[in-house]
């Protein structure tokens, strides 16, 4: 089972910045999906960005609609690290921030039911 830490949340006023970490606790495997999901308070957990690797072994990136120009994903595979660099924040960005590691070939982001593992979350706070 991988174990992963987030770091890097924090408050923020809207148009601010804030770089997201999640250190995973062992080497993923190259057929895995990494990703970040978030989560407000009385809403479902959505999911933000992930890269996703298919049997061809391409990686790629996608994100949420409603990110898409503002965070940048990167992965440090040597350091079993993942990122999210989240620009021009909004107070709707505003919620917990989770990283997410799911086994397997994809052809999309995992949905959270098909999850195997998950962070503890780091709060984002983003304020008007």
């Amino acid at each position: 089972q991988v174990q992963l830490v987030e770091s890097g949340g924090g408050s923020v006023q809207a148009g601010g910045s804030l770089r997201l970490s999640c250190a995973a606790s062992s080497a993923t495997s190259s057929s895995a999906s990494m990703a970040w999901f978030r989560q407000a308070p009385g809403k479902e957990r959505e999911g933000v960005a992930c890269f996703y690797s298919g049997p061809g072994r391409d990686y790629y990136a996608d994100y949420a609609d409603s990110v898409k120009g503002r965070f940048t994903i990167s992965r440090d595979i040597p350091k079993n690290t993942l990122h999210l660099q989240m620009n021009s924040l909004k107070p709707e960005d505003t919620a917990m921030y989770y990283c997410a590691y799911t086994r397997g070939w994809w052809t999309r982001c995992p949905r959270p039911p098909e999850v195997n593992s998950w962070g503890q979350g780091t709060q984002v706070t983003v304020s008007s």
